[in-house]
């Protein structure tokens, strides 16, 4: 999946916050769902705009780039 079908960041949407793209979901509205300890299955039976694959393409492209910092 590529970057531009995960997250989107534009001026007009959100004033620029960066959401799952095709949405208005913030993604930091994901990482406080899991950080309440709710599955990702209770944060998209919540945004049902948001797609499964955004998720985990998100949440695998997050852990990479922990993954070179630590490096």
């Amino acid at each position: 999946m590529i970057h531009s079908e995960i997250v989107n960041v534009t001026p007009d949407v959100m004033s620029g916050t960066p959401v799952f793209a095709g949405t208005r979901v913030p993604v930091q509205t994901l990482l406080d769902y899991l950080k309440a300890g709710e599955s990702i299955d209770d944060f998209l039976e919540g945004f049902p705009t948001v797609k499964r694959k955004q998720v985990i393409a998100f949440l695998e492209a997050a852990e990479a780039q922990i993954v070179k910092l630590v490096a």
